[in-house]
């Protein structure tokens, strides 16, 4: 007698389907996060270090009395008004003067006054990258505040 023997079914099942879907949606979106511009991601970090930089030199002048200007200079940009022109605490094997990529550029006022008074008027610098036209960060303060970074529109 032939007993009736029950067929497996083939294929992936609705579940397992799914399954593999969503793991190569998590991976492509994890991709995509990590392979985020270096173009954008290089403007953006130095704009949040000149913000920074600028916030500095806007205490020295405050806490010195004294006034500071900050000047763009081709390839970096000087802190006029501080002995030596450097801020305190700058390290003398790397010059805090000195953009991180060559092709940094400012667009527009190239002159910053930061002190020595506590307000100071409001200011603002645009960063530009030669290497990646058509994107740009502006660092300003209304002379309150903190020097911040925001896009350009």
């Amino acid at each position: 007698m032939h007993t009736p023997q029950h067929r497996r079914p083939r294929g992936f099942t609705l579940l397992e389907l799914i399954l593999v879907i969503s793991i190569m949606a998590l991976a492509t979106a994890g991709v995509s996060l990590a392979l985020r511009d270096g173009g954008d991601a290089l403007l953006e970090r130095e704009a949040v270090r000149l913000a920074a930089l600028l916030e500095s030199g806007r205490a020295q002048s405050r806490a010195a009395g004294v006034p500071v200007r900050w000047r763009a200079l081709g390839p970096g940009f000087a802190f006029e008004g501080l002995p030596g022109g450097q801020l305190a605490g700058s390290t003398g094997g790397q010059s805090n003067n000195q953009w991180l990529d060559a092709g940094t550029q400012v667009v527009g006022p190239n002159t910053l006054v930061l002190g020595p008074e506590p307000i100071i008027a409001p200011q603002a610098v645009v960063l530009s990258n030669q290497s990646f036209p058509g994107r740009s960060l502006r660092v300003a303060s209304d002379g309150l505040r903190p020097f911040e970074v925001t896009s350009t529109p």
